[in-house]
């Protein structure tokens, strides 16, 4: 970092009076906190709508009848369960054959309300790894706030108890797997010096049954400015494989293999590699930027390639690479999956998913798709490794949720669960338009809404446009039952910087070029009033996270174009965002402020520095968490803060004490949030507030 670089930070710290914000537990923060949360709360669980909203939201998140999603493994399906009672849930697990029946025989694994009952914590389940080959043994991770950090203990399945003086780590984000049952593979986190500056993972150490952690032994290690370390075994036939990552950044990385002579070798592949897979012996990849393999065959993103993996292994040398999909035209690739006989390869043409199927032999891949219903998001709920069970979800915007099951690779296809309809949608149509960005570039969204719709209604426009994720069509009870029955319409935007059409779309928004995906999102607002769905002053915004960030830009850039804003567990402040941890994790995604050329894009939009007290902006709500540890807290506070210092007295916050990011845990201050948002919405569009 430069002199003049260091400077120019401390002056913008020195000039922020809401640095003190950043400070996630102290008090003089927590009482601003509460203090704002009493306002919020009068505001909107004061009004008479309320109630009705928060108990149609706690009704559907916790229905006895929302699909049981499970994954196969052993003879068993495993799935994780809230409702009504089980506020915490239920990790269990039944037999295929039940499983496909209307009223499976679950067996409880843990009973989380339970456990944090008897321990006085409330425990939320991040996850468990089991012991290859009879999967009984598993290292079980469990939040104490439903944040990113956790708690593993070891735990056997048969005798349902944690293993009496078994493996066990205190919660961190390190992460733990199985290399066989006396060893356990650390991704550690749990000291200064084994975290990256993004608090995550930089030494893989080999953990031996009845010795202590800190004297794990260490056998790989990250930079200290990378992303992370990462580690994972992977069976393939009877052959095992340790696998360990140098994250570079989000979407680079260095992959190695471990050999059994101690040597840690790298697979010499592009550092964008995407998409990869082992199976049959190959080893298959995608690029996310053209490359040239040393046998001359051209690799172009969104296709897939192959190699003899066990030939590397052996020689040394990469070999022959084979083209296995051609690139095709506003087509991605959504993800992989693999059962033991069958690789299945989840397709997203034009934001509508498909999935095929590949095959390997003789030499040779051959591909044939899945027969699945078409025109919605369809993707690959579960395959099983060991077996050749895979399910598959279906869904759109009007047609409920539903699995369709295989038992034999997907050749024979049924569906096994379906979703009630939760809402009304014979009145409605799902549409998908063009808008014209500022570039010239189509960008394309959808719409749901009454098909009689005869002039402006108040519509919800909600986008992402970040980390190359794709927003895909979906059915949402709560939406269609707050929203879309009350004659509202919604709109999805897939603007550049997310992964609706793969690498390029994603890369088309990434650092320097941020600027086009809020140039995406005002050409569909504008689009969506010339057409006469909306008028501006009945157009609200949402994003959560990344799209919080695009909300809080929207705001600050064009308040004209929108009636209503919701910010959700933003990034806004993005001159200091990675003094906030994890924030230098995101720098492959926007830039590092410490750089001077950066730092000049990142102040350019960067909505914290561009608040004004002469715009007039609509009314705002910006919500976070405590317990949020991937993106600060102090990123909504002081936005809300200098907001209401300008005398933007429309502006709403609240903050929940736990939950981490994504609201994990306790199902009904979720409800709550949601019946808010709904709320705030309606006041705002319809001039009810």
């Amino acid at each position: 970092m430069t002199q003049s670089t260091k400077k120019r930070q401390t002056n913008a710290a020195e000039e922020d009076t809401f640095l003190w914000l950043e400070d996630r537990t102290s008090k003089e923060s927590l009482d601003w906190v509460h203090r704002q949360n009493e306002v919020t709360v009068a505001e909107l669980q004061g009004d008479p709508s309320y109630q009705a909203a928060f108990q149609t939201a706690l009704d559907l998140m916790t229905a006895e009848d929302n699909i049981a999603v499970g994954a196969a493994l052993n003879g068993h399906v495993y799935n994780f369960w809230q409702d009504k009672t089980n506020v915490l849930g239920l990790w269990r697990r039944t037999s295929v054959a039940s499983y496909k029946t209307d009223k499976p025989d679950w067996e409880t694994i843990i009973d989380f309300d339970a456990l944090s009952a008897k321990e006085g914590v409330k425990w939320v389940f991040s996850g468990a790894s089991r012991l290859y080959p009879d999967f009984n043994l598993c290292l079980v991770a469990m939040s104490p706030d439903g944040g990113d950090a956790s708690e593993m203990r070891e735990f056997d399945i048969e005798t349902k108890s944690f293993v009496d003086g078994g493996f066990s780590a205190p919660a961190s984000k390190s992460g733990f797997a199985w290399l066989d049952k006396d060893t356990v593979i650390v991704s550690a986190a749990l000291e200064e010096d084994d975290k990256t500056q993004s608090g995550y993972p930089r030494v893989v150490k080999l953990w031996k049954r009845g010795t202590r952690l800190e004297d794990a032994t260490p056998i790989f290690e990250a930079e200290k400015q990378d992303l992370a370390a990462g580690a994972g075994v992977e069976h393939d036939g009877d052959r095992q494989y340790l696998f360990l990552a140098r994250t570079l950044d989000f979407f680079s990385s260095h992959s190695f293999l471990r050999l059994p002579s101690g040597e840690n070798r790298r697979i010499p592949l592009p550092d964008d590699v995407t998409d990869s897979a082992l199976f049959k012996g190959r080893f298959v990849f995608g690029v996310r930027t053209p490359w040239t393999a040393p046998d001359g065959t051209q690799c172009l993103p969104d296709g897939l390639y192959s190699l003899d993996f066990e030939h590397w292994i052996d020689t040394g040398e990469l070999g022959p690479v084979e083209t296995m999909l051609e690139p095709a035209h506003r087509v991605s690739i959504a993800g992989l999956a693999r059962t033991q006989e069958r690789l299945f390869i989840n397709l997203m043409d034009n934001v509508r998913g498909k999935v095929i199927v590949a095959e390997r032999s003789g030499g040779r891949w051959s591909l044939k798709p899945v027969a699945l219903p078409e025109n919605g998001n369809v993707g690959i709920a579960h395959a099983e490794h060991f077996g050749s069970s895979v399910s598959i979800s279906f869904t759109d915007f009007l047609t409920p949720s539903s699995i369709i099951w295989s038992d034999d690779d997907g050749k024979t296809l049924a569906t096994v669960k379906s979703q009630p309809a939760r809402f009304d949608a014979a009145p409605l149509i799902s549409e998908q338009f063009e808008a014209r960005s500022k570039d010239g570039t189509m960008v394309p969204y959808f719409v749901v809404r009454r098909r009689d719709q005869k002039g402006p209604v108040p519509t919800l426009l909600y986008g992402y446009g970040g980390f190359e994720v794709p927003l895909l069509p979906g059915y949402a009870g709560v939406r269609g039952k707050l929203w879309l029955e009350k004659g509202n319409a919604y709109v999805q935007a897939c603007i550049r910087g997310g992964g609706e059409f793969g690498p390029a779309w994603h890369q088309a928004a990434l650092k320097g070029n941020r600027q086009t995906a809020f140039d995406d999102f005002a050409a569909v607002a504008e689009d969506v009033v010339r057409r006469g769905i909306a008028t501006a002053g009945s157009l609200g915004i949402q994003g959560g996270s990344n799209g919080g960030l695009l909300t809080g830009v929207s705001l600050t850039q064009h308040p004209e174009l929108f009636g209503a804003v919701i910010i959700e567990v933003p990034l806004l402040d993005m001159l200091r965002y990675t003094e906030l941890p994890p924030g230098a994790s995101w720098i492959g995604e926007y830039g590092d402020p410490a750089k001077p050329e950066e730092a000049k894009w990142l102040g350019a939009y960067s909505p914290y520095q561009h608040v004004s007290a002469d715009a007039v902006y609509p009314p705002v709500l910006l919500t976070t968490s405590t317990a949020d540890d991937r993106v600060h807290p102090g990123h909504a506070r002081k936005m809300a803060a200098r907001l209401q210092e300008a005398g933007h007295d429309n502006t709403l916050f609240f903050e929940e004490t736990e939950g981490g990011h994504g609201g994990r845990g306790d199902r009904r201050p979720q409800a709550a949030q949601t019946a808010m948002k709904y709320v705030f919405l309606q006041r705002a569009l319809t001039g009810t507030a």
